[in-house]
């Protein structure tokens, strides 16, 4: 009888937040959006899964509290990946590139070989023209002037007139529609039903939600996060702002540095600077740019710690 009645109170798992915007898009960029279409679990399916139990598990919200961050802390992802979220999104092509490099979902996109493409492409208003990066390869830093930016916006509305023009005769004359698109920008966009577990779903967070990660994909990653993860798993939201999010790891290097500037041995802590390279002087007598000591410096300064060089 004991085996029989430990199945009672297996219920199906709703999230009332999270029901009130099933199906509701949230606007990102000029055309895109996202929508949750289905999920599967909550905060209590970890707490679950985690015990290996049944039906309510713990009784009270502070100790799955506690067990969710225990399991966020030290890294425990099974888990999470009992949960499990299908969004429906709107993308530019050029932002779903990034976004399709997380292999970790199931994916099914919009297909302009059976279908007429979208027809709308990512608009940059003059004031949003992005400059590079002189230390980051592949990111941005700064902006164009809105001024000189205007051209650029009119250069771009001009271009994707064309493109689309183009591509309509071909359309009409009967060409083929997977042949017809090939000369689309990357600024168009498409649609997905994109499903993922908790665990990765996180870990694309946590690389897209970064101040470093391309702006476009950051504001769909930020939408997610805090519009729609934030609701359907607040436990573990929390714990994730704490531990992932907001917090930050040291290499062995960087926590003998902080050692060092902790103890106020400012200047042993610049001859190990020295002897890592990370304070080498090219030809010109300038400093050598490196990025390992310049994300060091960004967390002594989070830290209020003096930067000893």
């Amino acid at each position: 009888m004991k085996e029989e009645n430990k199945f009672e109170n297996l219920k199906p798992v709703t999230v009332n937040s999270l029901d009130e915007i099933l199906g509701k898009p949230f606007k990102v960029l000029d055309d895109g959006f996202i929508r949750v279409i289905d999920y599967m679990g909550s905060d209590k399916s970890i707490v679950q899964a985690a015990r290996v139990s049944y039906g309510e598990g713990t009784k009270k919200v502070t100790q799955d509290r506690g067990l969710i961050r225990y399991l966020m802390r030290h890294h425990h992802s099974t888990p999470f990946e009992m949960c499990e979220i299908k969004l429906h999104i709107r993308v530019p092509m050029d932002t779903w590139r990034q976004w399709i490099r997380h292999r970790t979902a199931n994916v099914n996109e919009y297909s302009t070989r059976y279908s007429i493409a979208i027809n709308n492409a990512q608009k940059t208003n003059p004031d949003e023209w992005r400059l590079q990066s002189g230390m980051n390869k592949q990111g941005s830093e700064g902006f164009l002037d809105a001024g000189l930016g205007n051209q650029l916006t009119e250069e771009e509305s001009n271009l994707h007139n064309e493109i689309w023009n183009i591509y309509n005769k071909r359309i009409e004359k009967g060409i083929a529609r997977e042949q017809a698109r090939k000369d689309l920008p990357l600024s168009t966009y498409t649609e997905a039903y994109w499903k993922m577990d908790l665990h990765n779903l996180l870990h694309f967070l946590r690389l897209r939600m970064d101040s470093h990660a391309q702006l476009e994909i950051r504001k769909y990653a930020t939408i997610i996060g805090e519009e729609i993860v934030k609701r359907w798993v607040p436990l573990t939201w929390e714990a994730f702002e704490d531990y992932r999010m907001n917090s930050q790891n040291f290499s062995a290097l960087e926590m003998e540095l902080l050692k060092l500037i902790g103890n106020n041995k400012l200047s042993e802590a610049v001859d190990k600077a020295e002897e890592y390279g990370w304070l080498r002087i090219n030809k010109e007598g300038k400093r050598i740019k490196s990025l390992e000591r310049i994300e060091f410096e960004e967390k002594l300064k989070k830290l209020d710690f003096k930067i000893p060089w």
